[in-house]
């Protein structure tokens, strides 16, 4: 196996060719599969992600999402340089973003840009590829119906393997399907939108400019009240973005009571990947349908 540096300066080949010299790397983050670096280089500061237990695909994925974004709302989102896997490491490099304080319409500009990326519509849900949301995978087959889509591509899958993970009981796997009938007249009707699919604070950076950046999307075209619902789950965003937002592309009456239901799918998430503290708001939104 390659030493870090080793795989460095083989990305910075890859990536951006044989003039660009490797100068040094420093750690940013790091969670339990995935670092993100600083790369500094000859030809610039550039941010680097790694991870070597997912699958092959998973950072090719990634860097497709933020083209999808880029080219689908005047949001800034990283531009991609290079992607691969050297070895048993997985790579993506992007543009680094510097950080900032917020501009005085942030939030407006957020709200905005949101709305631009919904209105990229197309006839089905779905992508023409499947990708991941954050190491899960997520199917994507194009589906005429979003219910269908939704209890057949987002949640069944989850709750299969938090079931067959011993996460949940058989008991309450029955007692969350049980509701799926239930949801038949739920969502209002809407062309499928371009989402980012992983709308949490953490995944909206400042960009130098003050301005706000997407990153680490999970995208797909879906219902945009996904994503409305998923950046209300942990909070973080400020009433100006929400308004912004309905200035441009107002949700349907009802969005409050459909929340939760469309919570349920990152909130599964969140049970498969960290444990069953993230199960009694799970069983709270179910046992709304008994």
């Amino acid at each position: 196996m390659l030493d870090l540096n080793g795989i460095y300066e083989q990305v910075l080949f890859e990536s951006l060719g044989p003039m660009a010299e490797f100068k040094s790397a420093n750690l940013i983050a790091a969670g339990n599969h995935n670092q993100g670096i600083q790369l500094s280089s000859s030809e610039g500061i550039f941010f680097l992600k790694l991870n070597f237990d997912h699958e092959k695909d998973i950072l090719v994925r990634e860097a497709q999402g933020l083209d999808l974004l880029r080219n689908s709302t005047f949001l800034k989102v990283p531009e991609v340089f290079g992607f691969g896997r050297i070895e048993d490491y997985n790579y993506l490099l992007t543009e680094f973003i510097e950080g900032g304080r917020k501009a005085p319409n942030y939030w407006e500009n957020l709200g905005i840009g949101l709305a631009h990326l919904h209105l990229t519509q197309q006839e089905f849900f779905g992508l023409d590829h499947d990708n991941f949301i954050a190491s899960l995978y997520q199917k994507n087959l194009h589906t005429t119906n979003w219910l269908d889509f939704f209890i057949e591509q987002r949640l069944e899958p989850l709750l299969g393997k938090a079931y067959f993970d011993r996460l949940i009981p058989l008991e309450f796997l029955k007692k969350f399907q049980e509701i799926y009938p239930k949801l038949k007249d739920l969502f209002p009707e809407e062309a499928p939108s371009l989402v980012h699919g992983d709308l949490w604070s953490g995944n909206v950076i400042i960009h130098e400019d003050g301005q706000p950046c997407l990153i680490d999307p999970a995208v797909y075209f879906g219902h945009r009240e996904m994503d409305i619902a998923f950046s209300r789950l942990f909070g973080g965003f400020d009433s100006q973005f929400y308004d912004a937002y309905s200035s441009v592309f107002p949700l349907k009456p009802g969005f409050e009571a459909r929340m939760g239901v469309y919570n349920l799918y990152p909130l599964l998430v969140h049970l498969n990947l960290f444990g069953t503290a993230y199960l009694p708001g799970i069983e709270k939104i179910v046992n709304r349908f008994q």
